[in-house]
Parts: C-alpha cells; sequence; structure tokens
C-alpha cells in the first residue's frame, strides 16, 4: 500500500502539469457547448420576433435542446466508458460544430422569411443529440487525472464551464442575433467548438494506466481487492439514482431562470436588452464563482451531500421569495425591476452552485471507470429537465402568474431535499473502485 501510494505521488509530479491541461480541455468543452444551450435560450426575444414564435414555439423550440441532451446523454457515456474519452470528445465537438454550422447555411431568418418551427426544432435537437457526447467523456478524463480529495475542486472547476460559457452566450448572443442575424449566432457557436476540438486532439490523452491504478488503491483506503468486489453497474445503483435524480428536480429553478428568465425581466420586469444581458451574464458569473467555492470546500470538509441539501433549501428560500416580490409589486418599473434582477440572480447562483459538487458525488459513487456512464445519468436527469421546463412554463403562466412560475420553482427546489441521500455516518469519502 505505502509503495503504491508513493508511486501514485511520483506519478503525479510527473504528469501533474499535464493534469491541469486536460482539465483545460474539459472547461473549454463545456464551455464552448454551454454558450450554446444555455446562451441560445438568452436570444428567446430575438427567436420569437424572428421565427414568428409564441410562447408556446419558443418553449418548444428551446425544449428540443433540453431533449436532444438527455437522450443522448446515457449513451455518449457508456461508450466514454467503452471507447475512452478522447475519441468520444472529439467526435462529439465536430460533430456539434457542424450541426451548427448548418443552421447557420440554412435554418435562419432572413428578411420577412423564417424557416418556420421545425427546421429550428429539428436542429435544436441535432445540437443537443450531438453535444450530450460533452458532459460525460470531459468528467471521466478529469476523474482519471486527478486524485480523490482534489477531485471536488477540478470538477467543480469543470462545471464552472457550464454558467462560464452560458455568461459568455448571455452577454454575447442577444447583441449578435440584434446586429448580425442569427447566421452569427450559430456560427460563432459553430467555431467555439471547432476550436476546442483542436484543444482536445492537441492535450487530451487517457490517464497512464499505472497511476490511475495506484490513485485508485490510495482514495479506496488499500482495500482495493474487496472494493473490487463490488461492481455494480450506476444503472442498477440506488445511491446513484437518488444523486441523479436529485440534481434534475434542483435543475428546474436553475433552467427556470436560463430558459424564461429574460422573458419575465422584459415582460414583467419592463427591462431593456442591456439590463437582461447583464443580469444573465451576472447569474452565469457568480454560478462561476460559487461552484469553484464549494468544490474546494467541500474538498476540504468531506461533507458534499449535507453541501447539496442545503443548497435545495436556500434556494427554495429565495425562489419563494421572488414569488412573492412578484405577487406584492406587480408589473416592474424603476427600483422594482432592480430589485426583480437582483433576486434573479442571487436565486440563479444558488440554483446552480452545487453542480460540481454533485457531479463529483455521482462519479465517486460509481468509481472512475463508471463514472462517464453515472455522469451521463446525472445529466439525462438534467437535460430532461432542460427539455420539461420550458415546455411546461408557457401554459403555467398562461393559467396563472409569474409569482406562481417562481413558486412552483421553489417547491421543486424543496422537493430536492428528501432525494439526495443523507450524508454518510462515516468521515469522508471511500469510493467504490471499479476496475
Amino acid at each position: 500500500m505505502e509503495q503504491g501510494f508513493k508511486g501514485s505521488e511520483a506519478s503525479g509530479a510527473v504528469h501533474g502539469n499535464h493534469r491541469w491541461k486536460v482539465l483545460g480541455v474539459g472547461f473549454a468543452a463545456n464551455a464552448s457547448f454551454s454558450a450554446a444551450f444555455s446562451g441560445i435560450p438568452t436570444t428567446a426575444i430575438f427567436l420569437r420576433n424572428g421565427y414568428h414564435l409564441g410562447n408556446d414555439g419558443l418553449g418548444v423550440v428551446l425544449g428540443m435542446l433540453g431533449l436532444g441532451i438527455a437522450l443522448s446523454e446515457l449513451p455518449w457515456g457508456l461508450l466514454t466508458d467503452r471507447w475512452g474519452d478522447r475519441r468520444v470528445l472529439l467526435l462529439g465537438l465536430l460533430t456539434t460544430a457542424a450541426a451548427l454550422a448548418a443552421m447557420a447555411g440554412f435554418v435562419v431568418p432572413r428578411g420577412a422569411d423564417a424557416p418556420g418551427i421545425v427546421p429550428l426544432a429539428l436542429g435544436l435537437l441535432a445540437v443537443g443529440l450531438l453535444g450530450g457526447s460533452v458532459n460525460g467523456s470531459s468528467g471521466r478524463a478529469v476523474m482519471a487525472w486527478f486524485r480523490e480529495g482534489e477531485r471536488g475542486l477540478a470538477m467543480s472547476i469543470r462545471q464552472t464551464a457550464v454558467p462560464a460559457g452560458g455568461g459568455l452566450g448571455a452577454m454575447a448572443l442577444p447583441s449578435l442575433a440584434a446586429h448580425f442575424g442569427f447566421v452569427a449566432v450559430y456560427g460563432v457557436l459553430a467555431v467555439l467548438c471547432a476550436v476546442t476540438a483542436l484543444f482536445a486532439w492537441r492535450w487530451l490523452h487517457e490517464a497512464p494506466s499505472a497511476a490511475a491504478q495506484a490513485d485508485q488503491t490510495a482514495a479506496a483506503g488499500g482495500e482495493l481487492a474487496a472494493m473490487q468486489a463490488t461492481r455494480v453497474s450506476p444503472l442498477r445503483d440506488a445511491g446513484v439514482w437518488r444523486v441523479a435524480l436529485g440534481i434534475g428536480v434542483l435543475c428546474v429553478p436553475q433552467l427556470a431562470v436560463v430558459t424564461f428568465a429574460t422573458v419575465f425581466l422584459h415582460d414583467f420586469g419592463h427591462a431593456g436588452v442591456v439590463g437582461i444581458s447583464a443580469t444573465m451574464g451576472a447569474v452565469q458569473t457568480g454560478a462561476a464563482v460559487a461552484r469553484v467555492w464549494s468544490g474546494r470546500w467541500t474538498d476540504r470538509h468531506g461533507n458534499r451531500r449535507a453541501y447539496m441539501r442545503v443548497c435545495s433549501v436556500l434556494t427554495a428560500l429565495l425562489f419563494a421569495t421572488l414569488a412573492l416580490i412578484a405577487a406584492c409589486f406587480g408589473d416592474g418599473y424603476g427600483w422594482v425591476t432592480t430589485l426583480f434582477a437582483a433576486m434573479v440572480v442571487l436565486g440563479g447562483v444558488s440554483a446552480s452552485a452545487w453542480h460540481g459538487v454533485a457531479y463529483t458525488e455521482l462519479a465517486t459513487l460509481a468509481g472512475t471507470r463508471r463514472a462517464g456512464t453515472a455522469l451521463a445519468m446525472g445529466n439525462t436527469c438534467a437535460f430532461m429537465t432542460l427539455f420539461v421546463t420550458p415546455l411546461a412554463i408557457p401554459p403555467l403562466l398562461a393559467a396563472t402568474s409569474w409569482p406562481a412560475v417562481w413558486a412552483v420553482a421553489s417547491a421543486c427546489a424543496l422537493l430536492a431535499l428528501p432525494v439526495f441521500p443523507r450524508p454518510s455516518r462515516a468521515a469522508g469519502y471511500a469510493p467504490r473502485v471499479g476496475a
């Protein structure tokens, strides 16, 4: 055991610099795809006008992104565990870039002519289906190159790419849509994915098997042989499913902000394009900072599950407050608009801060070799929520009001509390290591 651990440290010293390059590739991959699936919804007003859509149609096309990712995540995850990180990430990024380039060429409004809802929905579905490769492949690479005690921070940095990319999209895509049209929106996103594929080709390689095995031995406390006897597939693991389902439920308020906060701020809060872009950029920036901090903090305290449960309660309280404020003040003008924006930022950050911690817990429960499957399970639940949430908001809004929308988001956040597994009584984390 001691000899293996020393070997692990030596290997870590040799490959220490390269593992940060691998993390950088994972960050870039997630950021480039997040700029698409989080950034395109921030152009909702321009989508609605340019493609001649109502709120119901807008919900359908935005939901297609989430549906595509939800349907493809698990197959991509299983393929990652079989083929390896490099092949899957390269294939996914290149085909996603091709799909976005095709949309820039053929599925954009030209003057008064719009391609209609069906081509747009199918195009966004294809982007989601192909881009679903990014999460599991990049996450498995990070888990392989980093040791337990570092993985929370590393995975949180990788997950920080989601709000970082979303923030980039929120700040850039509405202006691109307003001034240059959706040719520029889809074209810029295609270039981002293609450039990231170049980074992956250059720097993403499988972790040295000897180092990975030694790291797993150290993380398992020297009981590798006993742990290998527990080779339960993540698909048959109740603990993995509880974390994955909790992720899906707690994503409802986050995705309500991502998909329809711009519409809320525009229609109900009477905010301008600059104010809306600044608000959504602040949501994504705050979420990025919170994810890095939470990953480091839970690495030090070994309290990932407790942290996830606290985020559930805090998010529920913030969205309940937003619902109450909207009900009390009605349509926003002046300082009320600013208050709405502030609550959207606070609620959005809280609803996003836990992601890296939750995905680290998923991958740790499954073991590095099956991390692709476990991470895909979590993202399947998350993006099924991205499909359902924008579909559910328009009819709920038509039947009730914006305060009711935020109240339902609050209830979903609170529902995650009993779904997430309770903290283990054992100190620290002892991941099951599946070879």
